[in-house]
Parts: structure tokens; sequence; C-alpha cells
């Protein structure tokens, strides 16, 4: 999402700071015990990042009104927390002893679940200090209070900053519980109440309100429609654009053969749910060569209610579940598919699905095509997602993010970074390429996502600006506060994982898959179509967030060729199959050096007919921003795309 969530989404990314177990990202960091504003002495156990980094003392306002209403959530440690991170490490090891072991959900509660004793001593820390219990889970508490109780539990002072026009309270120091609980809590949300919204990871998405249709002429196949009176390009006649692939390209692209992921059950998590998913996804099947849905294979968990519906732009996630569940099913035509919506688009509701998914264990492989940049992630929501994703390792259990839509976010943001929850050492971060599928299906190349737009000249004699700005690519790079996990070491070349100076950090992505929006999938969706009506449309779409269930179906089908075994976190086995057949090694320039590629685009005006004209551009193929695809592990498309004997590979 990425936008940023309560704590939002933002999410996330596992700090891992322990040199012997480099995956422990989520670990909570101790700060030195610290005398406090709020009058406690020391001997405190520090939550670190719970003082923001926008709470700066030039944005101070002075402190927060004793009254002011806080509503914050506890996360419990659990037993053994570090235990947890090494054995989700074991687990997911293929070199490990361990390998394979998974616990069932009973057991992951017993072995490293929070005790009655360390409820109950939080519990009465909390009430000691005058905030109220609202609710509880199986991770964490939820507390409500005024300032005053706030400060008191947490030892800080809670101050007014100004952040982008707008005035929150914040912590102005790192909060803390006392040290007797250093074993018992592991870190605490929502002491600021800046909001932080996830965003989905869907280019040219359009909302449902309003129908959004392609202009044509279309390509049937990559390459098969040129037109000999357009400008070249690249010394060249570039063909348009494709419609649309379909399941049929797809799974020929990657591998799929025979198996159709069988047996294999996959989550999906978005915010919010669409009223219409169940009709749309039937009728694309049909009308796509997809088959029908089986009675109960796909169905939702969704919350009693729904918040922060204008602020997340709820309406929006409707088409976003749409893509990720028919581009699942058109890669895995046999998995059952359970869409888990949240509340909202912030972190706790979305952390709460993520929650429903692991404790009830309803999926092996759980796609995720929403998340935020890594400035706004803050190390106790990073935290409270990577204890998450290590008790979904344990029980076998992979989590796929989509690596975001922005390259390396100088364009979006003016900083190079990356995203999250996909820089967590716990998730496969799922980057994007562009794919030319030929006829009958026949896989030709795919390079990096990364596009550049040129328009069409008035007099049609070039392209104005050639090749153009920057219009949209996947994301990765390295990032700034996660080392390297051990599965990247010897495969990421120092190069990247080196970027920022120093040593080496987690780089991002791990796998990619389709998502240049010029050589994405087909959708249908229910809109409102011109004269106000409701009906079912389609158009093509892309991003991450559809290459995140393109990958999410990927895996299904191996581990239908595992017979059914789960593949838990999948990425110690994506590394070691670095350097074989496993992968299409995705360049910039599949063709040879010195080869670019492009597509022509023609779209309507007002996104819907011919009424305002047409607008004609050329839509230049593998140029990410600052980050390239080059031969072996790179910052675009990871290890590579899956080859045709990546879900062979998986066979025992």
């Amino acid at each position: 999402m990425r936008s940023s969530r309560t704590r939002a989404l933002r999410a996330r990314a596992g700090l891992a700071w322990a040199a012997t177990l480099p995956l422990v990202a989520g670990a909570l960091a101790l700060g030195a015990p610290a005398a406090d504003a709020a009058g406690h002495d020391g001997g405190r156990h520090a939550f670190q990042g719970t003082k923001p980094a926008w709470a700066t003392q030039q944005a101070d306002q002075g402190a927060t009104a004793g009254s002011t209403d806080v509503t914050a959530r506890v996360y419990l440690a659990g037993r053994d927390a570090k235990g947890l991170a090494a054995y989700a490490r074991a687990v997911s090891d293929p070199h490990s002893a361990s390998y394979g072991k998974y616990l069932s959900p009973d057991q992951v509660k017993a072995r490293y679940g929070a005790t009655q004793d360390q409820i109950t001593k939080v519990t009465d820390w909390l009430k000691t200090s005058g905030l109220k219990i609202t609710g509880t889970g199986s991770r964490y508490l939820t507390v409500k209070g005024d300032a005053s109780a706030a400060e008191r539990a947490f030892a800080t002072d809670l101050h007014n900053y100004r952040k982008d026009g707008h005035t929150y309270h914040a912590p102005s120091a790192t909060a803390s519980a006392p040290g007797a609980l250093s074993d018992a809590v592991l870190t605490v949300t929502g002491l600021d109440n800046a909001p932080r919204l996830a965003r989905h990871h869907s280019t040219e998405l359009p909302p449902p309100s309003n129908v959004y249709r392609n202009a044509g002429p279309f390509s049937s196949y990559y390459g098969s429609k040129t037109d000999k009176h357009l400008p070249s390009a690249y010394g060249a006649k570039a063909s348009y654009a494709v419609k649309g692939y379909t399941g049929k390209e797809l799974r020929a692209a990657y591998g799929a053969k025979k198996w159709t992921g069988k047996g294999v059950t996959v989550a999906i998590t978005d915010a919010y749910a669409s009223p219409t998913i169940a009709a749309d996804a039937q009728k694309y099947a049909s009308r796509n060569g997809d088959p029908r849905y089986r009675r109960g294979q796909l169905s939702q968990v969704l919350p009693k209610d729904y918040s922060h519906i204008e602020d997340c732009g709820a309406a929006g996630w409707y088409g976003e579940e749409t893509l990720d569940v028919e581009a699942l099913h058109a890669v895995a035509p046999d998995s059952d598919v359970v869409y888990v919506g949240a509340a909202s688009c912030n972190d706790d509701d979305l952390l709460d699905s993520l929650g429903k998914i692991v404790d009830g264990h309803l999926a092996d492989i759980v796609s995720n095509s929403w998340g935020d940049i890594e400035a706004n992630e803050t190390p106790d929501v990073a935290a409270a997602y990577d204890q998450l994703f290590q008790q979904g390792a344990v029980q076998g259990i992979g989590f796929y993010f989509s690596s975001g839509d922005n390259g390396d976010e100088v364009a979006n943001t003016g900083t190079k970074q990356v995203d999250t929850p996909a820089n967590s050492a716990w998730v496969t971060a799922v980057g994007g390429t562009a794919l030319a599928v030929g006829k009958n299906g026949t896989y030709q190349w795919e390079t990096g996502w990364g596009t550049q737009k040129a328009v069409l000249s008035k007099d049609g004699s070039d392209w104005t600006g050639f090749p153009g700005e920057f219009n949209g690519g996947a994301g990765g790079g390295t990032s700034k506060t996660i080392a390297q996990p051990f599965y990247q070491r010897g495969v990421v070349p120092d190069g990247l994982a080196k970027a920022n100076g120093g040593g080496a950090m987690r780089t991002v992505p791990d796998i990619a898959a389709v998502a240049d929006p010029n050589t994405g999938f087909l959708v249908g969706q229910t809109q409102t179509l011109p004269g106000g009506k409701l009906g079912y449309d389609e158009y093509r779409i892309g991003g991450t967030s559809l290459a995140a269930p393109v990958i999410a179906g990927v895996q299904a089908l191996a581990q239908q060729a595992r017979h059914g075994v789960p593949i838990g976190f999948a990425n110690p086995g994506i590394y070691q199959r670095y350097g074989t057949p496993a992968y299409h090694d995705v360049t910039d320039h599949p063709l040879g050096a010195g080869r670019d590629l492009a597509v022509i685009r023609v779209d309507y005006v007002n996104g819907i007919d011919g009424a305002k004209g047409t607008t004609t551009t050329l839509r230049s193929l593998g140029k990410d921003s600052s980050l390239h695809a080059g031969v072996g592990y790179d910052d675009v498309t990871g290890v590579g795309s899956p080859g045709a004997d990546y879900v062979s590979s998986y066979r025992p």
C-alpha cells in the first residue's frame, strides 16, 4: 500500500540487527536506560523508533494537553522471541536439519506465544498507569486513555508537532516499559497519531465508479501489429501494445505446463472488499479461457466494519482485489483463493488481516500488493510485522509483497529508497518486468519494467522529447535500515548490497514477473458505464500489484509439484536456484547490447471513448529510473523471472 498505514503500512521492514542471525529483522533494539521527562528513573526497556523522525525540535509546538485521547497497541514479545527468529530461519533454509519441519498454530502459541503470566503483568502495568484495555489479540493489547496516562505508562512526554501542514502528537523521547517487562513487551505503536496509509501497487487502476477502457489498435500478440506511417524509434517501427495478456500467455511464459495449483490454498490481503468480486471473477474466467470457479473455491474473510474509507480511497481497492484474484486464478486455476480484507489501509488493520491468516493457517502462500516508502517506516511497526512473518515462516507460510511502482522513488519522493514491507528480510519481494509473448504463447523475452513516455507530435513526424520522461517502473534498490540476510550473501553484488556505504544491506527485489502496464494483464470488473448504469468491462492493467499474485500463483504450482508440501518462507530456496535454468535472466537489452525496445499506445483522452479524441505515445521499455536489469542478480528483477524449469525444480 504505500502510503502509509496507521502506523501504516509503511511498513514494516524488519530490521535485522543480529550479526549471528541476520534474518532477525524484527528484533527489538534495546536502547540505553534513560530517565525521561515524565519523571521515570532508569532501568527502562526502550522501544526503538517510537519517537518518529519528524518529531524534531524545530517542529515542536509544545506539550500535548493531558486530556487528549490516545489509543495504542502494546505488542507482546512472547516467551522466546529470539528462538522464534532462529527457528524461522532454520525451518526455511534447505541446508538446515530443521528444514520443512513446520509447526502448527497451536504449537507456535505453546512454544513462542505470550504466557498468561506475561499478559497479567503487562495488563497490571497498563491499568496501574491509568490506561484501559479495550481489545486483545493473540499478540497485542489495545489500550485507550488520556495523554497523561500514556506518558506515565511509557515514560515519555507527548508533544504536538507540525508535519505536512498539520499538527500531530508524538513522543518527545523514545517510549519504554519497565525493565521487569523486557521479556514480555515487544513494542508499542500508536503513540503518534500522524496518518500513514498504505497504497496499492496497481498502475493505471481506475476507480470502479467510472469505467476505464483502452483504445486500439492493439497487437494480438507481442509485435504482431505495426503502423508504417508512425515515426520509428530505436531504428525500427515499434509495435502496438497488446490488449492485455491472459492466463494462457502467463502460464506459457512461466513454465506452468501441467501444474494447476490443485490442493494449494493462496491468501490475498488488501483493504476493503469489492462487492462484485464473485460475479466479476466468474465472468472473467468464462470470457478468457480460465476454468470456472468451483463452489467455495473463492472465499472471503472480512471485518465487521470498515474505517478511514475516504482517507484510503476505499473504492480504488476494489479494482486491486479484482486484479489479484483474477491474475492468481489465471496462473493457478485449481488453487483455492481466500481473500482477507482489512478494515482500512492502516497498519493496525493490515496487521490484523495478516494475523488472521497466520493464527488460523488459512493458506500457505500469501499475496500482498501494497506497501509504503522506507522513509515512512518505523522500527516499532516493523517489529510487529516481522513477528508475524516469523510466526508464519515456522508454520510453513510464505509472504509475497510487491516491490512498488516508482522505481528508485526519486521521481516520487525526491529520495532514493526502497519500499516496505518488501524490504523486510522475512518476505519475498516481487519486482516487475515487461513481457513479450509471441504467437501461440511463445515466450520471447522480458526486460526490467521501467518506462519512458514520449507523445506523438502534432504533425505526426516524431516523438516529442524522445525518449521522454520516466513514467513508472518496478521498485527496487538497497535498504538503508535492514542488514543483508544470509540468503543474499554470495548472490547480490557488493556494488548493490553496499550501495549506501558501510556494510551489506537487504537488496530488493528477490524475484520478478510481468508488471509493465504496456505489456500487462487483461482484467474484468464491474464499473459505472457511460449513461450511469453498472456493467462489466475489461481493461489492461499493470504494476507490481500484478507481479505479486502472478508469483504467488507460480508458487502454488511449485507447491503442487512438491506433492503439496508447503514451500514456506521461499527466499532461501529462491536464491538456492540462482544461476540455474529455473530462471529467465532478465536484462534491459534482451535482444543485445544497444538494442532498445518500445511499444506504441493509443489512449482515449477521457479514458472511456473517442468523444474527446485519442493520444498516441511511445513507451520505451527497460528504463527504470536509476535502476538497471543486468546479467545476474539486479535491483529490478532480483534473480530473474520463473523459467520453464522453475516449477519442476521443486519436485522431490
